[in-house]
């Protein structure tokens, strides 16, 4: 079985690494993008990093331009625009795919293990209503899923696009969590 911490990824500078840095933390791993409606996310994200960094907790983004093209932009871009529009301070990632046959591995392993996200036939109602025909589960539906990880590297949560940041599952799943050191 593969660990999650072995996977090859990229920062966003593009230097090659593995998730290893963030080995006994929990994650909150999340694919980003730039352009979309759940764009404004990124301000809950940076929150919750900043009340629960200190407390062992990583907020990981990976931006992915799966879904309608709402991650057109560089490397740069992405990283500044992020700076920019909401002082992110959290990891950045390098541009993956997380759906689909050129899937990034990690997203591969995260699926694999979580299979199924909470609130997900909501957000498929939701992108119904905008005449979008939703992924197949298991498949990430859209841009701003989230999957938490314990510290032990198992994939403790998997919650829909449309979750918002203090939901209460989310937000229990994350303090069970960093409860557990």
């Amino acid at each position: 079985m593969t660990d999650i911490y072995d996977i090859p990824v990229k920062d966003i500078e593009g230097k090659e690494m593995n998730l290893e840095p963030f080995c006994d933390k929990v994650l909150l791993i999340v694919n980003v993008a730039s352009k979309c409606g759940l764009t404004p996310q990124y301000e809950g994200l940076q929150a919750l990093y900043e009340q629960t960094k200190d407390l062992g907790f990583e907020i990981l983004a990976f931006p992915a331009n799966d879904f309608a093209g709402q991650e057109p932009g560089t490397e740069e871009e992405i990283k500044s625009f992020c700076s920019t529009e909401y002082n992110v301070t959290f990891p950045m990632f390098s541009k993956i795919q997380v759906t689909g046959e050129d899937k990034h591995p990690l997203y591969q392993y995260l699926i694999e293990q979580a299979p199924t996200a909470v609130n997900r036939a909501e957000m498929e109602e939701n992108l119904r209503g905008y005449n979008i025909e939703p992924t197949q589960e298991p498949e990430v539906v859209w841009n701003f899923e989230k999957f938490i990880v314990s510290r032990s590297g198992q994939i403790i949560g998997r919650f829909a696009p449309n979750t918002p940041l203090d939901d209460t599952n989310l937000v229990s799943a994350v303090r069970v969590a960093l409860a557990n050191g």
